[in-house]
Formats: C-alpha cells, sequence, structure tokens
C-alpha cells in the first residue's frame, strides 16, 4: 500500500512518524518546502510543496490530510476527485455544508472519507464503550469532559470549539450512540483571536446529557471524562488510559493495555482500504460534529440553546 501525507507540522510530524514505522508513506507534501524536504529527507521518500505537482508524479492508494482547518475543503476535493481514499484531521471542515458536499464526491467516486476523532481509538474510550454497551452499570445518562492546557502553538485558524471540544462531542455522539438534540453552550476569549475557553452541553433523548468544558488557559494539560451511569460513575483519563470504577463505598481500577491511539487510528483506516472491516469514523458522523460545533458557537454568541435535527 502506498499513502502520502499533505501537511507535516505540529501534529502532523507524529502521522508521518506512524506512516513510516508501517512501511507505507511514499510522499509529503508542505507549503513550507523547507519542512517538506526535512521529512522527505528524514523519512527517505520523495517531497513535494504543491499538492498538483504530487497528484501529476506519484501513485498512490489513500491520503492523510494534516493541514489547518480552513484548507481541508480544498485539498480533500482534490484527492476524492482523483479517487483516492482520505482520512482527514478534525474537523473534516470548518463549514458543515463542505463537509456535506466531501461526503457526497467520496461516494459517487466510491472511495473512504474519515475524519481524525482519536480518542475513539483511546484504549480507555473502547473499554467504557464496551461497558456501556453490555449496561454493566446499568444505564449511560450523563456524561463529563474537562480538557484544559495552554493554547498549542500551531494552532492558528480556530478556536477552543473546533480545535479540542470537538473530540468530546465525537465521543459523546459515540458513547451515547445517538446525536444530539439540542446545544448550549458559553464560550468567551481572553487572549486570543478565537474563543478560548468554552463550556457546551448536549442535550440527548431521554434526558441525557453530555457536558463539555473546554479551555486554553489550565497551565498544564488535563484530559479527563466521567460516564455516569445509574449503578456507577466510571472514570477516566484520556492520557494516562487509567479507569476507574466508582459503585457505593467500593471503588474499583479496571486493567487494560495503554496503546497509542493514533497509531490504532491510523492501522484502522489502512485496514478499511485493504477492505477489511475496521472501525473508523463515519464521514457523515464527522459532519455532523461540525454541525454541533457550529451549533455551539451560535449558542454562545446569541446566548440561547440551539436545536438540531441530524441524521
Amino acid at each position: 500500500m502506498k499513502i502520502v501525507q499533505i501537511g507535516t507540522g505540529g501534529w502532523g510530524k507524529n502521522h508521518t512518524r506512524i506512516l513510516s514505522e508501517l512501511g507505507v508513506l511514499v510522499a509529503v507534501c508542505d507549503v513550507d518546502f523547507q519542512k517538506s524536504k526535512e521529512y522527505g529527507e528524514k523519512y527517505s521518500v520523495n517531497h513535494y510543496e504543491f499538492l498538483d505537482e504530487l497528484l501529476s508524479a506519484e501513485e498512490f492508494d489513500g491520503a492523510f490530510v494534516v493541514t489547518p482547518t480552513s484548507t481541508h475543503t480544498d485539498i480533500a476535493k482534490k484527492l476524492l476527485e482523483s479517487k483516492k481514499h482520505v482520512f482527514v484531521e478534525k474537523p473534516m471542515t470548518y463549514k458543515s455544508e463542505d463537509g456535506q458536499n466531501l461526503v457526497k464526491l467520496a461516494e459517487k467516486n466510491k472511495v473512504i472519507l474519515t475524519c481524525g476523532y482519536i480518542e475513539r481509538f483511546n484504549p480507555a474510550v473502547g473499554v467504557v464503550k464496551k461497558m456501556v454497551k453490555a449496561k454493566k452499570y446499568g444505564d449511560l445518562v450523563m456524561l463529563e469532559f474537562h480538557r484544559g492546557n495552554r493554547m498549542p502553538l500551531h494552532i492558528k485558524d480556530v478556536g477552543i470549539i473546533y480545535d479540542t471540544s470537538v473530540h468530546d462531542i465525537d465521543t459523546s455522539n459515540w458513547l451515547f450512540d445517538d446525536m444530539p438534540q439540542v446545544v448550549f453552550a458559553r464560550a468567551g476569549k481572553i487572549k486570543h483571536e478565537h474563543e478560548d475557553f468554552a463550556s457546551i452541553m448536549l442535550g440527548y433523548k431521554n434526558d441525557k446529557v453530555a457536558i463539555i468544558s473546554s479551555n486554553w488557559i489550565t497551565p498544564k494539560k488535563l484530559r479527563k471524562f466521567n460516564a455516569v451511569c445509574t449503578d456507577a460513575i466510571i472514570s477516566s483519563d484520556f492520557i494516562t488510559q487509567e479507569i476507574t470504577v466508582e459503585k457505593d463505598e467500593e471503588s474499583e481500577i479496571v486493567q487494560n493495555e495503554k496503546q497509542e491511539p493514533l497509531l490504532l487510528e491510523i492501522q484502522s483506516f489502512l485496514g478499511a482500504i485493504e477492505g477489511k472491516n475496521e472501525h473508523i469514523v463515519k464521514s457523515q458522523e464527522a459532519v455532523n460534529v461540525t454541525k454541533i460545533a457550529e451549533a455551539a458557537l451560535l449558542s454562545s454568541q446569541k446566548g440561547i440553546p440551539i436545536y438540531l435535527d441530524l441524521k
């Protein structure tokens, strides 16, 4: 299998490392030619400054798009028109209507389009998903997410909702196996052009709720979530991948093997290209996350709940 990567910046360098380790990387492309050259030489693959140049010179099966959000639509469109399988880092597009057009294009050309919602591939989230699905501790009624960190320097074109909260929006949808009917949010700016803190409430049917709190103010990295079930609370840390179950007076630590989520995510995409029945984020699910993020921004600006009707 032959894979190319578009964008080798802050987060993209991790994809390049893993794709090279898996032996599938054949070319990299970056508008910063020095960066493209650096990674091309580091991993002994061809390197390009322009996507059109790469498309005319390389034979490949799939592409990873790891560029700023504002560029995703145009790059993914060209790749899908060339009938290539495409993995786009989150969020898939800035506007949900652009994402919807990409979904149609992928369907028309019979290729895979997926999006990098990495927490679905976090082993801890996978264990919690199995517990919830089996109703091991009763029904899941509420999710609580807390993410904090200093703002990543490479993020320039979006605020915290599109960069950070989208992870937890997708994880909420996946754990509830549903889409929210209503979104209410408050967000604000302190140091940045876009919002750098936000609290989002997602209302699902039967009064189920997810509360997502994110900020770029906390001095150290914090990534935790609680799954509140009728018979217990399951708590986990996205970073350490530790899971604790608290039930009445008892507390139990769940043993699970720690693995690199990005490696598992990339392997799933490669497996899907090979026709294996791998778990990947469906393109429509990624569009829905963008629709919810749009609603959260609108709600925070207008101070009102936004009602949704998602497929």
